[in-house]
């Protein structure tokens, strides 16, 4: 169980050098396979930008574009569609009636659209929350695929908990993307959809012709489920070669670096930021133990960084929302100012690296950032 974290100065770094040689199990193979065979799937862009690898002084810059990823504007679709899959696959084999029931969630806007959608395309219902400060477009974006939305008045966490009291109804199936004792199967399967993500990625870069993979990745981070998702991709192999990882947060809700700096699962009281869709307070349980042990490190960056990073990324012809440039912002924070050059060898980082960013959501997916302002 998360505690309140204590309050700290501001920690715009952490680093841990032990993190590379940190493995885990890998993912299932038949992710993959299962989000090939849904209509319209399409592997999105990986997209080489030369001028942001000057800038950052290293070989190669690509940024994962999550623009549109199955008709919606963020990656969240790919954990979604597997663990309703999964919810649905595993009631279909068991003594219970198989009608229709209601996916429940809490959302800052990505995730429960996502869930509504694919409610919708299944035939079940949806019912999802959303916490204080999610922007009204998001919220109608949710209602247009025909979801009951409830607004609750506070913050993300208090969203989950509502969320996880509904759930309790007999129809009813929490479908959240981050996990706490005894709730943690179906953020899990959550967590297993996004290795869709790296799997396109190894092969990109290999068409590429980059051999062995990235050199570093840069992850943006609410509760940890993309990071838990990417470090068991790489941190999976038996042996060898291993990128660096490095998780950025907002400054407004820094829960992931607060965690590491103390050693332990915290909770932080979290401030408003436009970056909304890493606007947690609480790392998921099952995530905690992947972050602790295989990130190399973590940086926390404000809003107007952000901002830069997302203008930079859109005159260079890639749409990116705040949570998604919030992967350049970071790693600009950390290569650049006192101690840069540290930092830049202790993440590995040479004239010839190669660097992923991932970019998660588009401007459409987020109400308060670029043309959709």
């Amino acid at each position: 169980m998360s505690q309140n974290a204590p309050a700290l100065p501001p920690l715009p770094w952490f680093g841990q050098p032990s993190a590379r040689a940190w493995r885990c199990e890998p993912a299932p193979a038949e992710v993959w396979a299962f989000h090939s065979s849904l209509p319209g799937y399409v592997p999105t862009p990986l997209t080489e930008l030369p001028p942001l690898a000057t800038e950052l002084r290293v070989g190669r810059v690509f940024v994962k574009d999550e623009s549109c990823r199955l008709g919606l504007p963020a990656f969240k679709a790919l954990g979604a569609s597997w663990a309703v899959h999964r919810v649905l696959a595993e009631r279909a084999t068991s003594n219970d009636e198989p009608g229709p029931v209601t996916l429940v969630t809490a959302t800052d806007g990505n995730h429960g659209r996502a869930v509504a959608r694919t409610a919708r395309l299944l035939g079940q219902h949806a019912h999802v929350f959303v916490p204080q400060g999610v922007h009204p477009q998001a919220v109608a974006a949710i209602v247009a695929e025909q979801a009951k939305v409830t607004e609750v008045c506070g913050p993300y966490d208090e969203a989950v908990r509502q969320a996880a009291e509904a759930a309790a109804a007999p129809d009813g199936v929490l479908v959240q993307d981050t996990a706490w004792a005894g709730y943690e199967q179906i953020p899990g399967w959550i967590v297993e959809g996004y290795s869709t993500l790296c799997a396109e990625i190894d092969r990109q870069l290999a068409n590429e012709g980059v051999v062995g993979g990235p050199d570093l990745v840069s992850i943006p981070v609410g509760v940890g489920s993309l990071a838990q998702a990417v470090l068991t991709h790489y941190r999976s192999r038996p042996s060898g070669w291993a990128p660096a990882l490095l998780a950025v947060e907002p400054e407004a809700a820094a829960c992931v670096l607060q965690s590491l700096t103390l050693g332990e699962p915290v909770s932080v009281t979290t401030g408003h930021t436009t970056m909304a869709g890493l606007n947690c307070g609480t790392p998921s349980s099952i995530a905690w133990p992947h972050l602790r042990g295989g990130l190399d490190a973590a940086v926390a960056v404000p809003d107007s960084d952000s901002a830069r990073a997302a203008a930079r990324l859109a005159a260079l012809g890639v749409s990116s929302g705040p949570c998604g440039a919030a992967t350049l912002a970071g790693l600009r924070t950390v290569l650049t100012g006192g101690s840069a050059e540290e930092r830049r060898t202790a993440l590995g980082l040479g004239p010839s690296s190669v660097v992923v960013l991932l970019s998660t959501e588009g401007t459409a997916a987020n109400p308060l950032s670029g043309v959709d302002h």
